[in-house]
């Protein structure tokens, strides 16, 4: 490819922004599992820079490091020179989509599965169709493993898809305002139940919710994946959507999708039209921790033996919110509370991670599987549809189907009063 062609799609002074340090090296995923410098943040920032400068081609074998991120923005908490790295991953893969022809295979589950389906509920629901047939036919048995373990996740039944209310009133004489609750995409269609549970808790919490009923996908699988267009008309469909002046908080309980909605001001600033309206979002926006004080509710006594709580990566890393959620698990799980080693290191969903690097992926899942094993815990506690998911099947890999894998919400929400 020229070189000409290959220039120009960074910005120079974010990526400036590193001095080379190395101490992102051992919180980034990819570098632990491998020792490749040239898979770890700052060598992936050099190679970026090369190809904006056109010193390298842009190539199917240049973008390899960079398809092979995780995306989970560690490297960034740990960062002594603020490097917002990203927005540079996601400026880079914007560029390798427009310039790096890919195989059939990978445009097909890119832009047809998780573009075309995993971001619409309604075709997701359709896809689903087929896996739980398979399983209720006990032809899973049959498939191999690469292919059965995704399926253990599934169930065999449609869930109940009752629509949830529009608007839910709190009868808790503190009364704390009016929050709206995004529902997004994956947990809308495979965890709407736990929509039921944070409800339910902000209720017990002293709030009413509503449920805006024009949002669609928040766009983070789009803008993960280097597609910016697509991610800023997801954005700006959600705007349309809320009103935000007269809420307290826009709450979401799915931290890959709180980082980008965090971040509309960033994917908007330069639209004239939209650009205030993103910031103000953003500013409302709240993971469901956050607004949670875990001294509001009279709590049941600890329905589970020990319980431990793994850090989804786009909450503690992108959005710095560690304590927050631990606050509320350790508060009604006592002292059966216990901390997981590498909590924080990324379990390898990463969105559609697993999808598109399913290697990568199934090594970062055992890892996290063997930490899980270590606590001796009966349940885990984290806060990303992706990371149950993933956690779930390592769990069911492992044949340790006695280990149950909660969301926050659906674990506090076991343990309100009656």
């Amino acid at each position: 490819m020229n070189s000409d062609r290959s220039t120009g799609f960074l910005d120079n002074l974010k990526a400036s922004a590193c001095i080379h340090c190395g101490l992102c090296l051992a919180s980034c995923p990819t570098y632990v599992e491998t020792g490749n410098e040239n898979l770890s943040p700052r060598g992936r920032i050099y190679l970026m820079r090369a190809m904006d400068k056109g010193l390298i081609p842009t190539t199917e074998n240049s973008a390899i490091a960079i398809d092979s991120c995780l995306g989970c923005r560690a490297c960034e908490a740990v960062c002594p020179s603020g490097v917002r790295y990203g927005e540079l991953l996601e400026e880079t893969r914007e560029h390798l989509n427009r310039s790096v022809h890919r195989g059939w295979k990978e445009s097909l589950l890119t832009k047809v599965f998780i573009e075309g389906i995993l971001a619409h509920p309604e075709r997701m629901e359709i896809a689903l169709t087929p896996a739980r047939w398979i399983k209720q036919t006990g032809l899973d048995r049959f498939l191999p493993a690469s292919l059965r373990e995704p399926l253990s996740f599934i169930d065999k039944k449609r869930p109940a898809q009752e629509s949830l209310p529009s608007v839910s009133r709190t009868t808790r004489a503190t009364q704390r305002g009016k929050v709206a609750l995004i529902v997004g995409c994956v947990m809308d269609v495979m965890f709407r139940e736990t929509h039921r549970s944070t409800i339910r808790l902000l209720l017990n919490g002293g709030y009413d919710v509503v449920i805006p009923q024009a949002q669609g996908c928040c766009g983070a699988l789009f803008s993960h994946g280097g597609n910016m267009l697509e991610a800023r008309r997801c954005a700006i469909k959600n705007l349309a959507a809320f009103e935000v002046s007269d809420l307290e908080a826009v709450v979401i309980n799915a931290a890959g999708c709180g980082s980008t909605l965090k971040e509309y001001g960033t994917l908007l600033g330069q639209d004239p039209k939209w650009a205030q309206a993103a910031m103000a979002f953003s500013a409302k926006t709240r993971d469901l921790s956050e607004l949670l004080d875990p001294e509001w509710i009279e709590w049941k006594p600890p329905q589970f033996g020990k319980v431990t709580y793994q850090d989804a990566c786009h909450l503690a890393h992108a959005q710095r919110i560690t304590e927050a959620p631990r606050n509320l698990v350790k508060r009604v799980a006592g002292g059966a509370y216990v901390e997981m080693p590498e909590s924080d290191l990324c379990c390898g969903s990463a969105g559609s991670y697993n999808l598109t690097q399913p290697e990568m992926a199934d090594r970062l899942r055992r890892r996290k599987t063997g930490h899980i094993l270590s606590t001796n815990a009966e349940v885990v506690v984290t806060s990303n549809p992706g990371c149950l998911l993933q956690m779930r099947a390592g769990i069911h890999a492992a044949k340790r189907d006695d280990i149950q894998v909660l969301h926050i919400a659906d674990f506090l929400a076991a343990h309100l009063p009656d």
